[in-house]
């Protein structure tokens, strides 16, 4: 008779975890800081995304 060996694919899965929601654009935003623009007079909030890094800027 023969072994069986399992055969694991954890470590594409770990390096991929999260990282598909944002290229679907499905990113988690949380808010970096908002400071004061002098050129449009008002206030700027910046967001960075949790999983991915990546940063957006609005303006209020």
């Amino acid at each position: 008779m023969s072994n069986v060996v399992n055969f694991k694919k954890p470590a594409a899965a770990k390096k991929q975890r999260g990282n598909t929601l944002c290229r679907r654009g499905f990113h988690k935003w949380y808010v970096v800081d908002t400071p004061f623009d002098s050129r449009q007079g008002r206030l700027v909030t910046r967001y960075r995304c949790k999983r991915c890094g990546a940063e957006k800027t609005e303006a209020r």
